[in-house]
């Protein structure tokens, strides 16, 4: 693993971090997970991905509200995961500007925002039954403190969470490996841990 260049490692171990940060929170919320995946070539390019299942019973409208929540809480933290501090680093604080950056398309996690957005959207529109679709700035008003009350809460949990994420990050990206290609040199490195794998990690 030490033939991974510093930049190379660096970058790999910001997006393992962000791919741990959906899927520890999505444990912490009761969601079923799967295995994570990770891939960073030699000029930064990336794709990861962290499998939750999306499944779960719901009989009423507070059900749906919270999974909704749920949801966005989770979208979140990808991008909060993000910015922690690598594993060996005392304090673990996201940050909150470099957080929002990422989320508006820094670092290409502008498919969460989108989400996002669609999941607020609809969480306000049933919080809020009675809505006049002509009230623009009180419904600006409810989604922005909808937003502002899950964002807290999701940064609490990342920071509560911090210490896992970032070892589990640290483990994905020590069993990177570079990928042989037909023909033409190798210049990306992946990982593909499973469930079982994931299960057996000592963080969790």
């Amino acid at each position: 693993m030490k033939k991974m260049p510093a930049a190379v490692r660096e970058h790999a171990l910001q997006i393992a971090h962000h791919e741990m940060g959906h899927y520890v929170v999505a444990r912490a919320l009761g969601f079923e997970t799967g295995g994570v995946t990770l891939t960073v070539t030699m000029d930064l390019r990336h794709k990861g991905g962290a499998s939750i299942s999306l499944v779960r019973p719901i009989s009423s409208m507070d059900a749906m509200k919270e999974y909704l929540e749920a949801r966005m809480m989770i979208l979140f933290a990808g991008a909060m995961a993000q910015t922690l501090p690598s594993a060996h680093m005392r304090a673990k604080r996201v940050d909150k500007s470099q957080a929002v950056a990422i989320l508006n398309g820094a670092f290409g996690a502008e498919r969460d925002d989108a989400k996002i957005r669609e999941l607020r959207q609809l969480l306000r529109n049933i919080t809020y039954p009675d809505t006049d679709p002509a009230a623009c700035d009180s419904i600006t008003a409810e989604l922005k403190a909808i937003n502002d009350h899950l964002w807290l809460r999701t940064q609490e949990i990342v920071e509560a969470l911090a210490g896992t994420i970032t070892e589990l990050g640290e483990a994905l990206v020590e069993r990177m490996a570079l990928v042989e290609q037909w023909g033409r040199p190798a210049d990306t490195y992946e990982v593909v841990l499973t469930r079982e794998m994931l299960e057996q990690l000592e963080p969790l």
